[in-house]
């Protein structure tokens, strides 16, 4: 806690009981790996989230935003910058406009919203049904599945936004309501998640359609027995890369060789090469060895860098 120990304090006047210190990150990410957060603060609501933002953009203190884990690598050494944990959950449907939507904070779970939407006979979020992150994470990466993505849902989104047209010492942090153009999506990326630190997603409003729950419900099972039948189940973090144009990571990797490979505790699975299996024990090093051979086994092939989709979160000097 080197670096945070003389804001500490500070930090617990803000924040009180809501700040806790040397938490394990293991229970709060998907593949259940992960070292310690030097200062962890969990946020209730949207304007706690913005509240805790504020402070620390004010003070200077670095942060990563963690909501569900399931697309992040966290380093077995732990983070030291302020982990927020979002726990912002609200969620409003309205079913008397035409089209109906949902205002959503961004710590609610996008699988479970897209099946609250179904039960209410609202279609739109199938696609989204057995997804694990929180609506931020995917309004900031762009999530997707089934041939959509959450571009196509999006109408607003509420953003905390760090100013620094002024220069550093002008800056203003603004609450602004974006448009889904303003994020200039692209496959699994957006403007936010191409400029880290500036931007912090609140909540969002989403497009959906009426329908019956019969209908959606149908529908969703069909994209659950898809998926079933075609990635691996066990501890994962999803996708590890992101599929290059005009193929794909899992067929690459397969083709390099490295389906079933394995590296102390982590393996290729067999069933989807783009999806790493975690055993009892693993580590994020061993992920991460896992990770660089099948860039470097599929660059030597193919002479082609696959991208992570996955984010490497905390302090992983000397890797």
């Amino acid at each position: 806690m080197t670096d945070l120990l003389p804001h500490l304090d500070i930090l617990r006047q803000f924040f009180g009981e809501r700040l806790q210190t040397e938490v394990s990150l293991k229970r709060y990410t998907a593949a259940r790996i992960g070292g310690r957060a030097d200062v962890l603060v969990t946020a209730g609501s949207a304007d706690e989230l913005a509240y805790t933002v504020e402070r620390l953009w004010l003070l200077g203190i670095p942060f990563i935003m963690l909501g569900s884990g399931s697309n992040v690598l966290v380093a077995d050494s732990g983070v030291r910058q302020v982990v927020i944990l979002n726990r912002a959950k609200k969620v409003h449907f309205d079913t008397q406009s035409e089209p109906p939507s949902v205002w959503v904070e961004s710590g609610v779970n996008l699988g479970a919203l897209a099946r609250r939407a179904a039960a209410l006979g609202l279609s739109g979020l199938e696609w989204a049904c057995d997804i694990p992150g929180t609506v931020g994470g995917a309004v900031y990466g762009n999530a997707g599945a089934h041939s959509a993505d959450i571009s196509g849902n999006l109408l607003l989104a509420e953003i905390l936004h760090l100013n620094l047209s002024g220069g550093a010492e002008k800056h203003e942090i603004l609450r602004e309501k974006w448009t889904v153009d303003r994020f200039e999506y692209a496959y699994r990326t957006s403007l936010i998640k191409r400029e880290p630190g500036r931007y912090v997603i609140l909540a969002a409003q989403l497009g959906l359609s009426a329908s019956t729950s019969g209908t959606v419900s149908a529908k969703m099972v069909e994209y659950k027995r898809a998926r079933q039948d075609s990635q691996p189940s066990g501890a994962s973090m999803g996708s590890i890369f992101k599929n290059p144009v005009g193929d794909y990571a899992g067929r690459l990797i397969e083709a390099a060789g490295l389906k079933g490979m394995r590296i102390g505790k982590v393996e290729v699975s067999r069933k989807h090469a783009n999806f790493f299996i975690s055993h009892d024990s693993a580590t994020a090093s061993d992920y991460l060895a896992l990770i660089r051979l099948a860039q470097q086994k599929v660059q030597e092939k193919f002479d082609l860098c696959l991208e992570l989709e996955i984010e490497l979160l905390g302090d992983w000097s000397g890797k």
